[in-house]
């Protein structure tokens, strides 16, 4: 167990830290050029990246998984990006990682247990959220790339590291949020006969940050596209809006305003203010250029069409 003490810090620490890492780190952290598979176009999104955020290429024995933009001053990730395949099995045991290269500039590119037993580097604690962060927390740990959309058993097992996971509350994980991405998952399976490209992030506050234990930040939204250029054009009429493209923002947060996201009264207490809103792509790249005072653009040329 990590003491209490080697977690909690002041920010004024944390932003020295990150000054002094962020020119250190090489390899499949900086950059997206190793994994540009996992964009539609080879083109990660326009508009969201920064200086501080910091792209990795999630590497997991030896092969690319997925690729995430990491926030080190929030310790988590901006979004991840992906190729949905359909799951088969059970959803793996959970085995967490972290990633050594946020820790050591010239650490080993591949995603790593965290140790069973003994203390976690101060580095690694340093560096990025850890187990300890989440533990007796009133959140659980949110997959940004969820496990069970992928078919590959060692890609199920590289979701679960914690640079790709943000703070979420159990009513949105294991309620609306749960819904969505089962729905995602069966119909991108059933209908698109093409790569099947999905972003999914989150949007922080606008001011009063929440944190988890002064260290790890509470997104008040998360929000997921996906762009499937190709797919089958006998679909049925209603599911026709949701191809090409189709986006959504789900609340994560009961006390948020409803201008993003309305609230459904009729809904069971255990869910009710952690609703998703399903919409456009279009849609979506407003809100985030709204928030992120620039403009976005998550697919290349808006995920062109080419239904067969």
């Amino acid at each position: 167990m990590v003491p209490r003490e080697m977690l909690e810090f002041p920010k004024g620490g944390i932003l020295l830290l990150l000054t002094c890492l962020g020119g250190l780190v090489l390899g499949e952290v900086g950059e997206f050029s190793a994994c540009p598979q996992f964009f539609y176009k080879s083109t990660p999104p326009k508009g969201l990246n920064t200086r501080r955020y910091q792209p990795i290429c999630q590497r997991y024995k030896n092969q690319y998984r997925f690729a995430s933009l990491y926030d080190r001053l929030h310790r988590t990730s901006l979004y991840s990006a992906y190729l949905l395949t359909h799951p088969e099995g059970k959803r793996p045991t959970n085995k967490w990682m972290f990633e050594p290269q946020l820790a050591y500039s010239h650490a080993s590119p591949e995603m790593q247990r965290f140790p069973r037993q003994g203390p976690v580097s101060q580095n690694v604690i340093e560096s990025q959220a850890v187990l300890q962060d989440y533990t007796n927390s009133t959140y659980t740990k949110g997959h940004l790339n969820p496990s069970l959309h992928h078919q590959i058993k060692d890609d199920r097992r590289a979701t679960f590291t914690l640079t790709n996971i943000v703070p979420q509350r159990l009513g949105s994980n294991s309620g609306p949020w749960a819904v969505l991405e089962s729905d995602v998952s069966t119909r991108l399976a059933t209908f698109c006969t093409g790569p099947a490209y999905v972003i999914t992030g989150t949007l922080p506050y606008l001011s009063g940050e929440r944190w988890i234990k002064n260290r790890v930040a509470v997104p008040e939204y998360l929000w997921s596209a996906y762009c499937c250029p190709t797919y089958n054009a006998s679909r049925p009429e209603s599911l026709r809006l949701y191809f090409p493209s189709y986006a959504a923002v789900g609340r994560n947060d009961r006390d948020s305003g409803e201008e993003i996201v309305p609230v459904d009264p009729t809904a069971k207490a255990s869910v009710r203010g952690y609703d998703v809103r399903r919409m456009a792509l279009e849609t979506l790249e407003e809100i985030l250029q709204e928030r992120q005072a620039v403009a976005v653009s998550l697919f290349h040329g808006q995920c062109h069409q080419h239904g067969g």
